[in-house]
């Protein structure tokens, strides 16, 4: 945006447009030409929504592979948002334009149980769970290779990669990111059926942890081999939140919701089954 600035003048040095790879010096004056914000309208659409639970306060779905949570700037419709949109005319603007009521995400291409909040009131007690984390997940997730132990904790921190952005990566001075997994199937050594309960909530943090100990989740574009494994039916990152639990907002009590396997994870884990018989 800057360097846009710059190219059609909306930005001065001491009165005069200069370019880019000019170095400012001590008691130069420079005035920037803030435009004026755009008005962002995301419309209400009608698709298919798999609904778990729903009350006056709170929405619980199943997101399919595929959709993004919420609009992107390059992205405005086709999105979750626009679906609860749509169903829900009750839902309130908190979270603002582009994410009323989405308290957490799924990534575009992970399937899954999600929460949404209705309402001020149970965005803040939903939000509140995650950051203190209290929520309970699961995951299902399907990665390369015969992970070694039956069950165990990764516990590596997590960040921004250093070179490109738009990846994590493990990071000595990141966050603290905890996985903690079970082994539920080994398809002989081509690859392993794993439960894991994240501790903690980081951008992609299940993709980058396996990645980490040599067993990238099978069709993953960014952390694994992508296409390559599209032999085993694969067409994204097998991984799939199969359960949710947190405090309801409004009474307290704990709920523990379960999303079924889409069929496109069924049919990789058959696929398995058939090579494993070999």
């Amino acid at each position: 945006m800057i360097q846009k600035a710059i190219k059609t003048g909306k930005i001065l040095v001491n009165g005069q447009v200069k370019k880019a790879s000019y170095k400012v010096k001590d008691g130069d004056v420079i005035e920037i030409e803030v435009p004026k914000p755009k008005e962002y309208e995301v419309l209400p659409e009608k698709i298919e929504l798999s609904i778990i639970y729903e009350d006056k306060d709170i929405i619980v779905v199943n997101k399919p592979p595929g959709m993004i949570v919420h609009p992107l700037p390059n992205k405005s419709s086709g999105t979750l948002v626009n679906a609860l949109l749509e169903h829900c005319k009750d839902l309130q603007g908190i979270g603002g334009v582009l994410r009323p009521g989405i308290v957490h995400r799924l990534d575009k291409d992970t399937s899954g149980v999600m929460v949404v909040a209705k309402n001020d009131f149970a965005h803040q007690s939903l939000s509140r769970q995650f950051k203190e984390r209290v929520t309970s997940k699961e995951y299902l997730a399907i990665v390369r290779g015969c992970v070694e132990n039956r069950e165990g904790i990764i516990d590596l921190p997590v960040a921004r990669h250093p070179q490109i952005r738009i990846k994590m990566a493990i990071v000595k001075d990141g966050k603290e990111a905890v996985s903690f997994y079970k082994v539920l199937r080994y398809f002989k050594d081509v690859a392993t059926l794993v439960k894991v309960s994240p501790k903690t909530g980081r951008t992609h943090q299940i993709r980058v942890h396996f990645k980490a100990i040599g067993h990238p989740l099978l069709g993953d574009e960014v952390y694994g081999y992508g296409k390559k494994d599209a032999v085993f039916g694969v067409e994204r990152q097998m991984l799939h939140a199969v359960s949710l639990g947190f405090f309801h907002p409004r009474n307290g009590r704990f709920l523990r919701f379960i999303a079924p396997l889409p069929e496109d994870f069924k049919k990789v884990l058959r696929n398995l089954v058939e090579i494993s018989k070999k």
